[in-house]
């Protein structure tokens, strides 16, 4: 069979082809960007699905297609994503083009629809989605996972794993809340169960492992599995986890994808763990103990988790330190130019050498707080350091023996500025 998967390269999405390939079907890939990983079982076809609002425009991508599955989506529209546009107009165009085009099945992976957050912008997208396409005449399947763990993790379930991974005790929002997991994995053979028959057309599944965890008693899993000892969980105040919510929508606002935005924090204030009344149980097979001892955590899984929440740190005290540095050298102009001239820098071109590099300095701090042009940003903090010390060396040779090291202090922010573009990608 013929697939064409949405979000192929996504979290849920890669187990999707994985699971999919091994049983036989051929796989096309539908992706915002190319992955840089090798991606040999599958055709890959780039491009913006929030573009994609018309029937029209999804002709020539479903040419040829048996079946569609869609694995897209995103948590809160930012500058990078739009709700209305990715999880309901273009699912709907596409609702469509499959209709007319005679697909023999659509499986939309949505997520359970009631309970908190139910009139999020989140939820009512993908009600608007999962209604339409039940009132169509397409063949489908709807799939709503509860909280989806993995081999991999994305996310949220990064999020635990950073949790867990935090020196002498872990502070949990909601610790108490009340959820259901599912294993990625059984996500991914739901859906391949529906296209080969197994999982009857029409069906409305909601998908969890029967037990039921507390978020605290998640983190404190991940944090055995990683080897780390016994848990210290902190119950973080409603107030804030709040305040934590605000601040990550303004870095929404910047690209920053952050799994601590408003919406996130609502849903799981109110428990991951209520059935949809519309939609029928499937109580998986993989129980979280299962899923955590059948992978065994490596150093990698460490390395990512303790990396996990020093990234934005990482990236903010770069941006500051650029903007600041900057800003610092047009408030004190006379200074920094008499600091010039006093090593060696000619007279007549100092004050527009201090203009020019404040200047540098903001735009660089600016653009690594903005996601879209963070990697140029980092790339130029990197060449731009270089030409400092290379003109510092050629003017006062002698500033590299100076108390304080003004030059040596340059190469460890050389050395953050590489550690941010290694760890830049949100998926391979």
């Amino acid at each position: 069979m013929n697939i064409l998967v949405l979000g192929a390269n996504g979290f849920i999405g890669g187990e999707v082809v994985r699971a999919l390939t091994a049983r036989g079907h051929d796989v096309k890939g539908l992706v915002r960007t190319r992955p840089a990983a090798s991606c040999a079982t599958m055709q890959i076809v780039e491009a913006d699905i929030a573009r994609l609002t018309m029937p029209a425009e999804w002709r020539n991508i479903i040419e040829g297609i048996d079946a569609v599955v869609n694995c897209s989506g995103a948590l809160q529209t930012g500058a990078r994503d739009s709700l209305a546009s990715i999880q309901r107009d273009a699912i709907i165009a596409l609702i469509d083009a499959a209709g007319a085009a005679g697909i023999t099945l659509f499986v939309q992976v949505s997520a359970p629809l009631e309970g908190a957050g139910s009139n999020t912008e989140f939820l009512e997208t993908k009600r608007a989605a999962d209604e339409y396409l039940a009132g169509s005449r397409v063949p489908h399947v709807i799939l709503r996972p509860a909280l989806v763990l993995g081999r991999n993790c994305h996310g949220g379930s990064a999020l635990i794993r950073a949790l867990a991974a935090l020196p002498f005790a872990q502070p949990v929002a909601f610790a108490d809340t009340p959820v259901r997991i599912v294993a990625l994995r059984d996500v991914a053979s739901a859906v391949a169960d529906a296209l080969d028959g197994t999982i009857v057309p029409y069906s409305d599944l909601y998908l969890a492992h029967e037990r039921r965890h507390t978020l605290a008693g998640i983190v404190s899993a991940h944090r055995s599995w990683l080897g780390l000892g016994r848990a210290r969980i902190v119950a973080m105040p409603d107030t804030v986890a709040g305040v934590t919510a605000r601040f990550a929508d303004l870095l929404g606002l910047l690209g920053w994808r952050s799994p601590m935005r408003s919406t996130a924090m609502i849903v799981a204030g109110g428990g991951i763990a209520t059935e949809a009344s519309s939609s029928s149980p499937l109580d998986t097979q993989t129980s979280l103990e299962t899923l955590l001892a059948s992978e065994p955590a490596g150093a990698q899984d460490l390395w990512f988790a303790r990396l996990y929440l020093l990234k934005p740190a990482i990236f903010a005290v770069l941006s500051l330190f650029w903007f600041l540095t900057g800003l610092v050298a047009l408030v004190g102009f006379e200074t920094a130019r008499n600091t010039a001239i006093a090593n060696n820098y000619p007279q007549t071109g100092a004050g527009l050498m201090v203009v020019a590099t404040a200047l540098t300095d903001i735009l660089i701090g600016a653009g690594i707080a903005i996601r879209r042009w963070s990697r140029p940003a980092l790339i130029a903090s990197v060449l731009v350091s270089l030409a400092y010390l290379a003109a510092a060396s050629w003017y006062s040779p002698g500033l590299w023996l100076a108390p304080l090291g003004p030059l040596m202090k340059t190469i460890p922010a050389i050395i953050l500025s590489g550690v941010a573009l290694a760890i830049f990608e949100e998926r391979a």
